[in-house]
């Protein structure tokens, strides 16, 4: 079994300056990334009103399922055009960890 995990660093657009404003962004992305039957949520900065983590997390068998659905997450968050992603923080773990 092999799980993964991706934390996305995400700029939000200059007139998110409320939090209310913040969500109008935030979950729209998440709705789209629960397409790829992950856990997600905003994990991170959730007091600051122009920024947002958002994590990611899979489960599968094999170790390249767990690589490809992290790596159409990332297209996803990359493609979006409302938002600019500053890093990306990804882990793998297998058994031996």
């Amino acid at each position: 079994m092999f799980t993964g995990t991706a934390v996305f660093d995400v700029l939000l657009p200059s007139d998110s300056r409320s939090l209310k404003a913040k969500r109008s962004y935030v979950r729209p992305i998440i709705a789209a990334l629960r397409r790829f039957d992950v856990a997600v949520a905003e994990v991170g900065l959730l007091d600051l009103t122009g920024r947002s983590e958002i994590g990611v997390a899979t489960v599968a068998a094999e170790a390249a399922q767990v690589t490809a659905v992290l790596d159409s997450c990332e297209r996803l968050m990359y493609g979006r055009p409302e938002v600019e992603v500053l890093s990306t923080r990804r882990r793998l773990h297998g058994d031996d960890d």
